[in-house]
């Protein structure tokens, strides 16, 4: 009994400091300090050896302007048994605060000396004058400590140091000795130094790494220095220079770095570098052994084909298709093969029968489960481009109940609800949209929200669901690639069902849509008129990030595009889009990106 009772006691006084430390860097974090000083004055007196309950209480007195009582709290902590050296650290930039800079570096100076006693104070003294921004005694103390102890190594500290203090070609040789000696990792640098250069080939400090870079290259010619310069040049969008350093780093290294080429291809591609990307994929196929890496090469360099293909272009692709098919046949480890050109026989030649066999014939196959899923929901996708939607839904059924737990299997629950929407089965849809609504992919939990309100909305105002059915048949329509006669849906529900809710949507998948055809103006006009009508409705945030993609990528306007990234940054943190809103303002403001 007794024990039991001091176990109680030991749990409430235990939740009692959780919640006083809780309590005490809320109301600091809020700026109520005075509030924020009696939490932390109970905190140290229950907890004398916490260093940052100690730091808290110091803080308090600091931004209350409240020195003296700091200045008694660390002369009080100095005189007791084994002062930790930072606390003459603190006592010093006390005294700053009060343009007492003498007094200040006497304490610090004390701080240093305590290094002597013990090298391995160095680093708690070095990083706590780097807090205060006091570099140079920092780097004294990183110096002395590692003087008295050959074995510590604060190195990568005192470079980013030289950073900080604008001495830039020191840290950049500070950083590279570091990788070059093995002591440090190369992207924990690669991030430090990103911080400092863009994507401006004429950038001074880029034109200072580059410099010391080659410089290093010619003294000692180490794969290294190519690796650092290729990552330089990606940086600055100079996808040709960054090839040549891969290409050097290949011919000594051999194919093991070719999945450094095959990352810069995509690098490219994404960046739309698509000559780049041609002639990187041209080497790859031309220089690897392995089959499969030589057959993803070539299937990139069709999708590049397919971007603007005519009549003409897509005949050339299918034999290109027919020929890689007679080569490889049908493996295991080629799916992406038959599966690619299912997808150009059914979208771009529209032949899906023929594309329906081969993925069937792919099904014959020992294939292990995802392999399966895989091959299944391009089948399902395939047949719901040729509306034989009972049969698209089985395949997807057959994969959420296999991969349940994975998000293949979300993805094919989604695939279930989109095409019960294009069938016009409503409630079967909204059903399997609430379940996904709590997915663990974000890109399809928003989808999935996006087409549920869509639907509840739609129903609710519309019993007989007319534009809701309609919107659906145009949504199959832009999914079979027949972007026209989608946007001649879209027109008929925008003037028969205007002020309606579903005119928002209609809106904004037809602006989709006339991007796809290149009537750029009269996407912005759907754009701007959601925003203008409907700015605090769920797609706004799309209509903003559309409008901002739009300026930035065929308008040339990025002052324009910079506007509507800074609306989704500031009105709607919880979008989607708030990540690469926030990305895209500071690239085009001309901020370093990590």
């Amino acid at each position: 009994m007794r024990f039991a009772l001091l176990f109680i006691c030991f749990i409430c006084s235990f939740h009692l400091g959780a919640q006083e430390d809780f309590l005490a860097k809320q109301y600091f974090n809020d700026g109520e300090f005075k509030k924020a000083v009696v939490f932390y004055k109970n905190l140290v007196d229950k907890n004398p050896r916490r260093t940052d309950y100690t730091e808290g209480l110091i803080a308090c007195y600091q931004q209350l302007e409240m020195y003296k009582e700091a200045e008694t709290f660390l002369l009080k902590k100095i005189t007791s048994r084994n002062p930790y050296p930072t606390i003459y650290i603190e006592l010093g930039y006390n005294y700053l605060l009060q343009d007492q800079t003498e007094k200040a570096k006497e304490y610090y100076e004390i701080a240093l000396s305590k290094i002597e006693e013990n090298p391995n104070y160095g680093y708690g003294i070095g990083f706590r004058f780097q807090r205060y921004a006091l570099l140079d005694y920092a780097l004294r103390a990183y110096s002395k400590a590692m003087e008295l102890n050959p074995e510590l190594d604060y190195n990568f500290q005192m470079a980013r140091i030289y950073g900080e203090q604008g001495d830039i070609e020191r840290m950049y040789d500070s950083y590279l000795e570091l990788i070059s000696a093995g002591k440090a990792t190369q992207i924990n640098v690669l991030r430090n130094l990103d911080n400092f250069i863009n994507s401006d080939s004429e950038n001074p400090n880029n034109l200072k790494l580059k410099k010391i870079l080659l410089q290093k290259a010619q003294k000692n010619p180490d794969i290294l220095w190519n690796e650092i310069l290729s990552w330089l040049f990606v940086q600055q969008k100079q996808y040709s220079s960054a090839f040549n350093q891969e290409k050097a780093i290949y011919k000594r290294s051999g194919a093991f770095s070719l999945q450094r080429l095959i990352g810069l291809a995509d690098i490219a591609i994404e960046d739309n570098a698509i000559e780049d990307a041609k002639a990187i994929l041209t080497y790859i196929d031309k220089n690897s052994n392995d089959p499969v890496i030589k057959l993803n090469a070539r299937l990139n360099l069709i999708d590049i084909e397919l971007l603007n293909a005519g009549k003409k272009q897509l005949d050339e692709v299918e034999k290109k298709f027919e020929s890689l098919m007679e080569v490889y046949g049908y493996e295991n480890q080629t799916l992406q093969l038959q599966i690619a050109y299912s997808n150009f026989l059914t979208f771009k030649k529209g032949k899906p029968q023929e594309a329906v066999a081969i993925l069937k014939k792919c099904l014959e196959l020992p294939l292990e489960r995802f392999s399966k899923a895989y091959v299944k929901l391009a089948l399902g996708d395939i047949l719901v481009f040729d509306q034989k939607f009972n049969e698209a839904l089985i395949n997807f059924s057959q994969v959420q109940k296999s991969l349940k737990n994975d998000v293949l299997g979300q993805d094919a629950r989604f695939k279930v609800a989109q095409t019960s929407f294009y069938k016009g089965d409503f409630d079967w849809a909204f059903t399997q949209l609430k379940v996904l609504r709590g997915s663990t992919s974000q890109l399809i939990a928003n989808d999935a929200m996006q087409l549920s309100l869509l639907i509840s909305d739609n129903s609710l105002e519309d019993s007989t669901q007319t534009a809701l059915k309609k919107y659906a048949r145009a949504d199959l329509l832009a999914y079979q690639q027949n972007t026209l006669e989608a946007i001649e849906i879209l027109d008929d529900i925008l003037i028969n069902h205007k002020g309606e809710k579903i005119e928002d949507e209609a809106l904004l998948k037809q602006g989709e849509l006339l991007e796809l055809v290149k009537d750029y103006e009269a996407a912005e006009f759907n754009y701007l008129k959601i925003v203008e009508f409907y700015g605090n409705d769920i797609l706004a945030d799309d209509a903003h990030f559309a409008l901002a993609e739009l300026y930035r990528h065929i308008l040339n306007e990025p002052e324009k595009a910079k506007e509507h990234y800074e609306k989704i940054i500031y009105n709607y943190q919880n979008s989607y889009y708030f990540p690469q809103a926030r990305k895209n303002f500071r690239i085009l403001r001309g901020d370093s990106i990590n």
